[in-house]
C-alpha cells in the first residue's frame, strides 16, 4: 500500500481527497494537516510515501513546508496540488524539492496515477504548464559553451541517449520502445543518471538536460 498524507486548510477537500486516495486499492491515508507546521510535525511521527500538498495555507505555506521536509531529510516525496495554473508556482515547488505539481481540477485518475509515480521515485507535472516551463526555461538558459556541464562527461553514450528522451518527457516504457532496450535496463541507466548527475528525480534530469544544452525546448 502506498502511505499517502493529506495537507489543506480547507476541510472538504482533505475530505474528497481522502474519499478518492481510499477508493484506489492500493493507497492509504496515514495523516492530514491544515497546514505546513502541522504537516512537517506529522511528518516527523508519520512515515508517509507521498504528501499531497496544498500552496496557499495559513502559518506555512506548502512551498515553504516542501523546502523544509528536503532539508530535514525526511524522505517524503511531496506532489504539489494547487487551484492555481501559473508558471511561477511551478518552478518554485520544483526549486523547494517538489517531485510533481498538479492542479486541483486535474482528473481523479491523473491524480491518483501521479501519486503512484511519485512514489515509485519518478516524477510529474501537470500536462498544461509543462510545455509553457520548459519555453520559459529555454530563454533563461546560459550559454552552455560559456558553462558546460562537466558532469555530464561522465555519461556513456548509451546514458546520454536515455537522458534525451527523458527530457523530451517520454515515460520508461517509451524509452523501451525507442531505444530497443529492456525495462530493467532502462531503470539501471535512469538510476545511473540520477546519481552521476546529482538529481533527486526524473525533473531535475529535466532541468539539468536544459541548462546543459543536451535538447532545447
Amino acid at each position: 500500500m502506498i502511505r499517502v498524507a493529506i495537507v489543506d486548510d480547507v476541510e472538504t477537500v482533505r475530505d474528497g481527497l481522502r474519499a478518492l486516495i481510499g477508493s484506489s486499492g492500493d493507497m492509504t491515508v496515514v495523516g492530514e494537516a491544515a497546514n505546513g507546521v502541522e504537516a512537517l510535525s506529522m511528518l516527523a511521527r508519520v512515515h508517509a510515501d507521498v504528501v499531497v500538498m496544498d500552496v496557499y495555507m495559513p502559518v506555512m505555506d506548502g512551498l515553504e513546508a516542501t523546502r523544509r521536509l528536503a532539508e530535514a531529510g525526511i524522505p517524503t516525496r511531496v506532489l504539489v496540488l494547487t487551484g492555481y495554473d501559473r508558471d511561477e508556482y511551478a518552478f518554485a515547488a520544483i526549486k523547494a524539492g517538489a517531485s510533481g505539481f498538479l492542479i486541483k481540477d486535474a482528473r481523479p485518475d491523473l491524480l491518483l496515477s501521479s501519486i503512484r509515480v511519485i512514489s515509485w521515485g519518478d516524477a510529474t507535472i501537470s500536462p498544461r504548464i509543462t510545455r509553457r516551463l520548459l519555453d520559459l526555461m529555454a530563454k533563461r538558459l546560459p550559454d552552455v559553451n560559456a558553462h558546460p556541464n562537466g558532469r555530464l562527461e561522465t555519461l556513456t553514450d548509451r546514458e546520454r541517449e536515455v537522458l534525451l528522451e527523458i527530457a523530451r518527457g517520454a515515460t520508461n516504457a517509451e524509452i523501451c520502445e525507442r531505444l530497443y532496450m529492456a525495462q530493467g535496463t532502462v531503470k539501471t541507466h535512469v538510476g545511473h543518471l540520477l546519481a552521476k548527475l546529482g538529481c533527486r528525480d526524473r525533473v531535475a534530469l529535466v532541468i539539468t538536460a536544459y541548462e546543459a544544452g543536451v535538447v532545447s525546448a
